[in-house]
């Protein structure tokens, strides 16, 4: 690997435009293999049995209770975000990754033109997580707040107070879960990673196989906190936004 004389940051070779081609054509093999991989992955996604789970299930919205059945505003299907929600803590201890995520969910139209709703149910009270909602500017976000009880309900057999997606699917009256995940399978939400990866620097974090003198974040610094808050926070705290989210913290 090469160096540069400026941060003396490693950088890769360089080679003439011919051989650069070269090995990226090589990779491109790889890269349409992986993509034809995950056409499978999601082709037997499609084919998985289902749940039924209880429609019923009380939550808190915008003008109230309502029950998961209305949070399909009468399409067919349903994405629900599980916001990982500490309550009684000020916004910048609130969960550094559920902001990074919901922050790149923004236009729901195409999604809705395939007959599905996008929700976000946070995991705490509805009063200071709809706070934290205004404070990010995600105003269009269908927001909800499920109760300790209606979160067991929901994620029976999975751990409260973690991140997930789940995936439902409405047949009249009645409610089933059809997928489910958890930890990086959340990283679908935002574009970020997706992008970072094709740079030569990537996420530029500990855990990734990176050559030698490639920048990376130290082990144990967060990756989604910069001064001791949610890295999305910074430009709303700048541009004016209160977070005063009621809390006593």
């Amino acid at each position: 690997m090469d160096e540069m004389a400026d941060g003396n940051l490693a950088v890769p070779k360089i080679v003439d435009r011919a051989a650069f081609q070269g090995e990226l054509d090589a990779l491109r093999v790889r890269e349409k293999a992986h993509m034809r991989a995950g056409d499978a992955i999601a082709a037997a996604r499609r084919r998985l049995p289902m749940v039924e789970v209880d429609a019923a299930t009380p939550l808190i919205g915008q003008n109230g209770a309502v029950t998961l059945l209305d949070v399909f505003e009468g399409r067919r299907q349903l994405i629900v975000y599980y916001f990982m929600w500490h309550p009684g803590r000020p916004a910048a201890e609130q969960c550094e990754g559920c902001t990074l995520y919901t922050s790149q969910v923004r236009e729901l139209s195409f999604i809705h033109s395939r007959d599905v709703t996008y929700a976000t149910f946070a995991q705490g009270p509805y009063g200071e997580s709809a706070r934290y909602r205004d404070f990010m500017g995600w105003w269009e976000m269908p927001w909800y707040a499920a109760s300790r009880a209606s979160l067991e309900t929901l994620l029976v057999g999975r751990r409260i107070g973690m991140m997930h997606i789940v995936c439902y699917l409405r047949q009249g009256p009645r409610v089933f879960e059809t997928y489910w995940t958890t930890r990086r399978g959340v990283e679908v939400l935002g574009n970020s990673y997706a992008l970072l990866d094709l740079t030569v620097y990537g996420r530029q974090e500990a855990w990734q196989d990176s050559p030698a003198g490639w920048p990376q974040r130290p082990k144990g610094q967060h990756n989604y906190r910069i001064d001791g808050r949610p890295i999305p926070q910074w430009p709303r705290l700048k541009a004016g936004h209160s977070d005063d989210l009621g809390t006593s913290s």
